[in-house]
């Protein structure tokens, strides 16, 4: 494997990872009054715009990286519609 590969996993694995203590944060104290509507929305849309980069690009590491992220961030985005 390509090193720049293995260095967009790794890229993509920590900004993933990233998102996970948020959600879960939000899962436990069931409280998202902090997270900006706003600003998930407006993250959910690069992350898909990011994806279909990727998928035009080839590139594996921004394709798997930016499904898992827009994931997170629907999870954010249902909880912080559900405790509203």
């Amino acid at each position: 494997m390509d090193t720049i590969v293995i260095v967009g996993y790794i890229a993509g694995a920590l900004t993933t990872i990233s998102f996970v203590p948020q959600v879960v944060k939000a899962w436990k104290m069931k409280e998202t009054r902090d997270l900006s509507l706003a600003m998930l929305v407006l993250f959910a849309t690069g992350v898909i715009l990011w994806t279909f980069y990727g998928i035009q690009v080839g590139s594996l590491p921004i394709i798997a990286a930016n499904i898992i992220t827009f994931t997170l961030i629907l999870v954010l985005l249902g909880l912080k519609l559900w405790y509203k």
